[in-house]
């Protein structure tokens, strides 16, 4: 690949394959790719032509840059993965391939620009919070259903975007549930939509198909305790949740959030819970200063906020980053609260888990789903 970004004319809009070329020189002027403009219903119909919603929308435009620039590495990121990803290569392989063209497309720079959290890859059981922890030798399977969850920033606006990796066919209706019912979750998302009325949506769209496997059916079921969010800069988990069953908060979508519309079907018991070899890490975004006297501990915090910040980040990046002989530094800043510990979170051994995830913007005008490409 660096034989043909030697010669390749530097003009916008054309990547090389693989990609080489970061999306704000593709994009020199700054005019990043929209994503799916969608409009208000109802009671706000109005907003589309409002005048008085399109200068609030200029106001945006800082954050939309922002945001657009990182959905767009997100989609090349993840075409190019599509393109090579298949049974036989080790998660870490995998992992570590998205992951430097992540770095490339999204120009790496500090807190500035980068990746938002560590590449989730969990597999079957495993719904979510698995990337390989150094030394992992874990093969991809052809009968493995894969949520691949990657994120990006520019300037702490994330895109937390996410897909189901399959190649046995029999999957197909477990990975469409999780497909409709996000598409659901993200239609029913707007402006004074109440998060209750949207997760009941979500549920009844999931659950609405079944998987047969080995002669058994099964009736997808939306994992209960998982949820969709709202994001806000450098903070991936800002406070709301969009449940994906009914039953929840009655509380009102506002005006200017983003939110990741995600929802997780398994032929399981719909429910997980921790499982043990934890590989996810985040500060605690509202930590305040607490003395540690233990050197090794001091020293890691020190890494994990100059490489870091309050994104979250895995073991094989503390190692990236230069640290040796972490471990016990690492679980003595979560003894004191400073960082949060997030292990994968399984369902029951023996069943399969399927997710889809976008990241939506709730502008004055309109509803932008700013992760939505040609491939989902």
């Amino acid at each position: 690949s660096s034989g043909i970004n030697a010669e390749w004319p530097l003009r916008p809009g054309v990547q090389t394959d693989p990609p080489t070329i970061a999306i704000g020189d593709l994009f020199p002027d700054g005019n990043f790719p929209e994503g799916e403009i969608c409009q208000y219903r109802d009671d706000n119909l109005w907003r589309f032509s409002s005048q008085e919603m399109k200068m609030k929308d200029y106001a945006f435009e800082e954050a939309l840059r922002d945001a657009r620039q990182a959905a767009e590495a997100h989609r090349t990121v993840r075409q190019y993965v599509q393109s090579w990803i298949k049974p036989g290569l080790t998660m870490t392989e995998i992992c570590e391939k998205l992951e430097d063209c992540s770095r490339t497309t999204i120009k790496e720079n500090g807190l500035q620009a980068g990746l938002a959290f560590p590449t989730g890859c969990s597999i079957n059981h495993c719904a979510a919070h698995y990337t390989p922890n150094p030394g992992d030798k874990t093969v991809l399977q052809y009968d493995d259903v894969c949520k691949i969850d990657f994120g990006t920033h520019i300037n702490g606006r994330i895109i937390d975007c996410a897909w189901t990796v399959h190649f046995n066919p029999r999957y197909d209706p477990l990975v469409n549930a999780a497909k409709a019912a996000t598409n659901m979750g993200i239609k029913c998302a707007g402006i004074d939509a109440r998060l209750n009325e949207i997760g009941e949506a979500i549920q009844e769209v999931m659950e609405s198909y079944e998987v047969e496997l080995d002669g058994k059916n099964y009736q997808v079921k939306c994992i209960r305790n998982l949820n969709g969010h709202s994001i806000e800069p450098y903070k991936i988990h800002a406070g709301k949740t969009v449940p994906i069953i009914k039953g929840g908060e009655a509380i009102k979508m506002e005006e200017g959030e983003f939110y990741a519309i995600e929802t997780f079907g398994s032929t399981g018991k719909g429910l997980v819970h921790d499982d043990v070899d934890c590989s996810h890490y985040m500060k605690n975004f509202d930590i305040g200063h607490v003395p540690i006297r233990i050197n090794r501990a001091k020293g890691l915090l020190n890494t994990i906020n100059r490489q870091f910040g309050t994104l979250a980040f895995c073991k094989r990046w503390v190692e990236r980053a230069g640290e040796t002989k972490y471990l016990l530094a690492l679980k003595h800043l979560c003894d004191l609260g400073i960082v949060n510990d997030y292990p994968p979170l399984v369902d029951q051994k023996g069943c399969y888990t399927a997710q889809m995830e976008h990241t939506i913007v709730l502008r004055p005008t309109c509803k932008e789903v700013i992760s939505r490409g040609e491939d989902y």
